[in-house]
């Protein structure tokens, strides 16, 4: 907590701190891997640049430096002498003024890490799951600001989640303010249709996943041609695979859509494929890209 390691139970803040009444918090979530090469995390650099960029769009200049942050990192991983864990970095606006106006708050910065299993279940990655078109729509792009990974944006998230758990489905995924696909509560989404692979562009109002955008680069290297385009609901009905991504949920193919079998029921050939990609690196280490922050080096 603002640079000082702090007991787990002793992590407090005020009550009237002006997160806990208007959201105003950056947040990121990051994996730290068990590889067989020791503890690794996945993207660090570009998590943490996306924090940055996140705080910068509501005004707020990181109170630390990049390179501060992934020191703290791993600093607290080792800390809690863990091989594998999810980590938590946020900025947010604590005790001050309790009105709207944030400008003479300070911005707290905190560094959490634990135990998290696969965020959908095992069987999930294994087998799929089945979603719903949620009935609420991601913000218009002149309301909230996507690009952002702030904690506000979440409440819309839980709605997602909890309309969807509440029919029976596992996750939900959400239109844009236009109709056309967005993402899920808490993942982007993909779609393979006669061999190519889409997924939803920025402007569809999703977080810019940077599990998303190493799909991306994998399927590329694999020959698999990539469009980002606008999709129908529709789209979803006939593809002959879909699958999400994201830090939490890694790959997770999905087998049916509003009740409707996405394909034959069973993730895809080219599911498996990227997912083999990705997990080669994050199981193996097998890294070329760079992708991975050993944590004991």
């Amino acid at each position: 907590m603002n640079g000082k390691l702090v007991n787990w139970d002793d992590a407090k803040v005020h009550v009237l701190s002006h997160v806990i009444h208007y959201g105003s918090s950056w947040f990121e979530g990051i994996r730290c891997y068990d590889t067989a090469k020791g503890p690794a995390i996945f993207r660090l650099d570009e998590h943490l640049k996306r924090l940055e960029n996140s705080a910068k769009i509501y005004r707020v200049d990181a109170p630390y430096t990049i390179t501060q942050l992934k020191q703290a990192a791993m600093e607290t991983i080792r800390a809690n002498k863990m091989k594998a864990c999810y980590i938590r970095p946020i900025f947010f606006r604590g005790y001050g003024d309790v009105g709207v106006n944030p400008s003479n708050n300070p911005v707290d910065t905190v560094i959490a890490v634990w135990e998290w299993g696969q965020y959908l279940g095992h069987e999930a990655v294994q087998d799929g799951i089945d979603v719903c078109v949620s009935s609420w729509r991601r913000a218009a792009p002149d309301t909230f600001p996507t690009l952002a990974k702030t904690g506000g944006n979440y409440m819309n998230s839980q709605l997602i989640k909890l309309e969807a758990m509440a029919n029976g489905y596992t996750e939900g995924v959400a239109l844009d303010a236009d109709g056309y696909v967005s993402e899920g509560s808490g993942e982007n989404i993909f779609v393979v249709r006669d061999g190519i692979l889409y997924t939803t562009p920025l402007h569809s109002a999703i977080l810019g996943g940077i599990t998303r955008a190493s799909v991306i680069q994998l399927a590329k290297e694999s020959g698999i041609e990539v469009r980002e385009e606008q999709m129908l609901r529709e789209f979803l009905y006939i593809a002959d695979e879909v699958f999400f991504s994201g830090t939490a949920a890694e790959l997770t193919p999905i087998r049916s859509v509003d009740k409707i079998k996405v394909g034959n029921g069973k993730p895809g050939q080219v599911t498996r494929e990227l997912q083999n990609k990705f997990f080669n690196i994050i199981r193996n280490g097998e890294d070329t890209h760079g992708w991975l922050t050993f944590v004991y080096d």
